[in-house]
Formats: C-alpha cells, structure tokens, sequence
C-alpha cells in the first residue's frame, strides 16, 4: 500500500522541517510492496505480447492518438506504440528496443522471458529470500544456460547449398511473421540483399547500403530484389526520354535558377528595353549552367532542388533529362552507388564527378501516373533496394518490418555462424542444464537457479498454447525426448509437421541472438530486483 514519504523532521531547536518538497503529495512503496508493484507491472507488459510468439502467434493493432492504426506482431513495434507510463514497465520496452538493435529479433520472446523471471522471483521472495540472493542465483544460472546453449550450436557453412542455411535461418524469422505465406521467397531476397553489401572478410554489413521501398498495388509476391537504387520520382519533364542508357548523371545540391538577392529589393522596370536586358541576363545565368553541364559530359541531371518551367524546357532542348526535388539520404545514395560526387556549385563540375550506371529508367505502376526511376548497372553496385508491394499501406509497413527482422538475422549468421534451434528446443536444453547444476549448488542460490530454469519454460509453453496445443503436456514430451534421446534439437512442433526434430524441420535461429536473450533479460531483472523504495508523486502509483 502506499503511505505518505517519511516523518516529519525536527531541527536542534524543536522546529519542524520538510525533507522532500510537496511532501504531502508524495507516495511511497517499500519493501515487498515495491517488489510486487514493480513485478505485477512488468508481467502485465510480458503478457500483452505473450500471444504474438512463434508461427501461429497472434497479431496486435495499435491505434495511435491520431488514430493511425498500426497492425503486427512485431514485439519491439508494439511495446514501442504502447502508451506505456509506469516506470518498471518503460524498462521492458528499453529491453525489447536494445534487443532490436544489437541483434533484430527475439524482441517478444525476450519481454515474455523477463516476466517469467521476475514472476518465480517474487514467489522466491515470499518465501524470504533476500532479492539480492535471488539475483545471483540468477546470475549463475544465466551463466549455465549460455554455455549450454553454446554447446548445443551446430556451426552451418552459409556459402554452401546456394546458401541454404542462411535462407533457413530468415525463413524462420519470417515464419511467425504476417508474410509467413511468401516466407521462402522474402527469405531468397532478404539473403541475396545482404550478401551483396556484406563484407565477407571483415564479416560486416552496411544497412545504409540496403534501401526498402514500398509501393501501394500490386501483390506481396511482386516484391523484388533491384541491384540499384529506386527513387520515387520522376523525370521532370513529361517528353523526356524514359530511358538513359550509359549514364553519366551530375548530382546537384545547388538550385538551378539564378542566384536570389538575400536582402530586400525592389527593381523598377520603365521600358521594353529595361525588361529585355533583364530577361537576357537571366537567360545567360541558364546558358553557363546548362553549358557546364554539357561541358563536364553529363547526360543526367540529379538536383536536390526543383527548378521552374524555364529551367525545364531549356534542359528539355538541351537533350538533358533531369530530376528534381531528390532527397538528400536518397542523393547520397545515388553518389554512393554510382561512384559520383555531390556537387554544391556549377562551377565545380568535372569529368571524374559524374556519377555512372548503365541504364536508368522510368517505371510505371498499375492504371494509375505511379513513376518511380530505377538506377541500375551502378558503378560500385554496393547499394541495392527491395521494392515492396503490396494491397495496403499496413501491409507493406508490416513487410518492411518482417524483411529488417530477416536481414538481421542473416547479417547476425554472416558474423557468427553458430545457429541454436529454434521451437523452445534451447530453453529446455538450457533449463535441465541449469536445473543439474542447482543440484550441484551447495548454497541458498540453488532455490533460485531452479526457479530461473522454471522461468525458461515460459517460451516452449507460450509456444505450443499460439498452437492450440497442450501446453504443460507438449513441453513434459519434449523434455522427457531430449534426455531420453541425449538431442538437444527436440522442440515444439507448433506447425504440426509430424517431427519433433529442430534441424530437420530447418527451424533454427543465431545463437548469438539466444544468448543475448538470456543475457539481457537477467540483466534487466537483477536490476528490476534491486529495487525496494518507490517514491513518486500519489497519481502515479495511484493511477
């Protein structure tokens, strides 16, 4: 219950005196209260996304304040959309958001985890063992479990097969997503996009280098892998060629228009005379950049900036089709592609600043005036783009959403090529590792290894009840299979396939991203743990 902060406070001479400001309006929770506060909070977050895990996970919509409606499954997206004002509660959140940085998925599994933690913690503590005991019970357990987890990877040669093992790996982080039906073919994309900006010596992939691009109409299958760059616009004069073939583009940062006065002024025109001096004067501005233009060899103008109708038709009858209003990530990755410089004055056009590639064209979508331009055959083809189709703008956010994931877990293979399967198998595994530890453990923390091992049964559970499985029943077999049979691959068969078996189901995901699961979520608890005095103002904890 909360009570009001502290007593009130004497000095030497009798006087009463406030310690905190606005006493009276704070609150303030101690001991086992704070505890169970904190723990009923965490768990209320571990469980609005419990039912989003594994391949039949549900999804959740999201209405925002504007009432933009948001509809996935995607852990890290959810609890990020969540209005979420409790302050143990914001710490999942950060939990999932710094899972979705360092490795891009596991974010669900990750939250469901740590409430389970923090669930058989509070049970511990009841019982009357100090929190700080619990903690390092916890500690040493999480230990156990990741070098079990490392002992159970099979390392998977990921050039082998037409890189087999790394479109297995993206299959089954796009399973339990919403594009789970074209799952082979996004898996197919998502590995060839990556493997064309990864580093394989120094193991390493550029994200910036892979653009995602979404285009209303069409069918989720008509998503495809461009070796270029698209950009969503188009040439800025209707009877322009649609294609140029051997590029040569000069990419502009400065606007194509005479240079503007920067104070106030005022011209006074009096003659026929006065107005054609000034329109001559302003066509020879137009002259010397158009004729800077042809004089480097540029066949493709690319400016950040727009330009009026004048500037237009001259580019028009100069043969030099152009595109205008490029934003500046996008022009920054056309430099990068095409090998070009960025260029912020006419007068410092040349020869070796002109961006190359092969052809670039105009492409257009469905009934409707849709043009986007395609830049392909770069110079340095490094950068690549997946164009995204599909019938809503909530589906392809959604795609967007499930190809991250799925880079993610392909760029984390090309690190480490280490993969742990997936379907619960790793938590049991890790579980009946801990669980024969803790009967090593001569000390208090053995009570609470064994309830960090229960805690772990959490995702197999979860798993087979998104299945419609019995949950209890499905994970007792799978245990009881894997010491019976010494294979740490048995999980749950949530796709009723027939085969308990992880590996020859190819459901299997990066042991770098289990174990930074295991890692996070037992940080995040022991902190969670740590904590015994709440004190905030009384709509909070009342609220």
């Amino acid at each position: 219950m909360a009570m009001p902060v502290g007593q009130l406070a004497m000095d030497e001479y009798g006087n009463p005196f406030l310690i905190v400001e606005e006493q009276g309006r704070k609150k303030r929770l101690k001991g086992i209260d704070a505890h169970k506060a904190n723990i009923l909070a965490a768990r209320a977050i571990a469980d609005s996304v419990r039912s989003s895990m594994g391949p039949k996970g549900m999804d959740k919509m999201v209405v925002g304040p504007d009432g933009d409606v948001l509809v996935t499954n995607d852990g890290a997206t959810i609890l990020e959309k969540m209005d979420v004002s409790h302050h143990i509660a914001k710490l999942l959140v950060d939990l999932s958001k710094s899972q979705d940085h360092e490795i891009g998925d596991g974010t669900t599994g990750i939250v469901v985890m740590a409430g389970s933690m923090l669930e058989q913690a509070l049970e511990l503590i009841e019982k009357g063992i100090h929190p700080l005991r619990v903690a390092t019970g916890f500690e040493k357990a999480c230990e156990v479990a990741v070098k079990k987890v490392e002992e159970i990877a099979k390392t998977v040669d990921i050039q082998a097969d037409g890189q087999a093992a790394l479109r297995k790996a993206a299959g089954t982080a796009l399973g339990s997503k919403v594009v789970s039906s074209r799952k082979d073919q996004l898996a197919r994309i998502s590995v060839d996009a990556v493997l064309a900006v990864a580093d394989i010596a120094r193991k390493d992939v550029n994200f910036d280098l892979i653009k995602v691009e979404g285009k209303v109409g069409g069918k989720l299958e008509e998503t495809a892998l461009i070796n270029g760059i698209i950009v969503d616009k188009d040439f800025s004069h209707p009877q322009m060629p649609k294609v140029v073939k051997d590029a040569k583009m000069a990419i502009l940062t400065c606007p194509f228009e005479p240079p503007k006065p920067k104070t106030k002024h005022k011209l006074d025109i009096r003659s026929a005379e006065d107005y054609k001096k000034l329109y001559e004067n302003e066509q020879q501005y137009f002259k010397t950049q158009i004729k800077a233009l042809k004089d480097c060899g540029a066949n493709l103008v690319i400016c950040q900036w727009g330009f009026d109708d004048e500037a237009n038709h001259l580019l028009y009858q100069n043969k030099l089709p152009a595109v205008r209003w490029v934003g500046g990530v996008e022009l920054e990755l056309i430099a990068i592609a095409t090998g070009g410089r960025i260029v912020p004055r006419f007068e410092e056009l040349s020869a070796e600043k002109l961006g190359k590639a092969g052809v670039v064209k105009e492409l257009t979508f469905g009934t409707t005036k849709e043009q986007m331009l395609v830049i392909e055959d770069c110079a340095n083809s490094k950068a690549v783009t997946v164009l995204v189709r599909g019938g809503n703008q909530m589906v392809i956010d959604e795609a967007k959403r499930c190809l991250h994931d799925a880079n993610c877990c392909v760029r984390n293979l090309i690190r480490d090529p280490r993969v742990v399967p997936g379907g619960g198998a790793s938590e049991m595994a890790a579980n009946l590792a801990v669980v024969e530890a803790s009967d090593r453990e001569q000390t208090v923390d053995q009570y609470s290894m064994r309830a960090w091992a229960a805690a772990l049964d959490i995702i197999p559970i979860a798993l087979a009840e998104n299945s419609g499985l019995s949950a209890i029943g499905e994970m007792a077999a799978m245990k009881a299979k894997q010491q019976s049979t010494k294979n740490p691959w048995h999980g749950v068969d949530c796709m009723q396939v027939g085969q308990t078996d992880m590996w020859q189901q190819n459901v299997y995901e990066a042991c770098a991203s289990k174990c930074s699961q295991l890692r996070l979520a037992t940080q995040v608890v022991k902190m969670i743990l740590k904590i015994d005095d709440v004190i905030t103002s009384e709509d909070v904890i009342d609220g």
